[in-house]
């Protein structure tokens, strides 16, 4: 299974990332690398002032390819699996009130 590693140093770009309509949560990753739908993949995620990484398996659900019209960057959402939601519990709380903001995302 691929790996691919997310260090998230803002909660802006958290926010811009998060995929929270996915029923287990999820990520975009902005990557030039060809993916296809439904490919496993695991995330080392870095969470802001985390000291620790958190690893969450998942598939990938979105793909915006590169030269996409909305100027969004290239890259795959991968939804989390059954069974990561205490990382998706701690994306939730990170981001508190923002998730109800009318602020686009990589994916809305």
């Amino acid at each position: 299974m691929q790996i691919l590693l997310l260090d998230f140093e803002d909660f802006d770009e958290l926010y811009r990332c998060y995929m929270p309509a996915l029923k287990h949560g999820g990520l975009f990753v902005k990557t030039n690398s060809r993916f296809d739908m439904g490919q496993p993949l695991s995330l080392r995620v870095t969470l802001p002032d985390a000291l620790e990484e958190d690893v969450i398996e998942g598939k990938v659900v979105w793909i915006t390819p590169q030269g996409a019209q909305n100027s969004n960057p290239p890259g795959v959402g991968v939804g989390f699996s059954e069974g990561n939601e205490t990382v998706n519990d701690k994306i939730i709380k990170l981001l508190g009130t923002a998730l109800n903001s009318e602020k686009p995302t990589y994916t809305m």
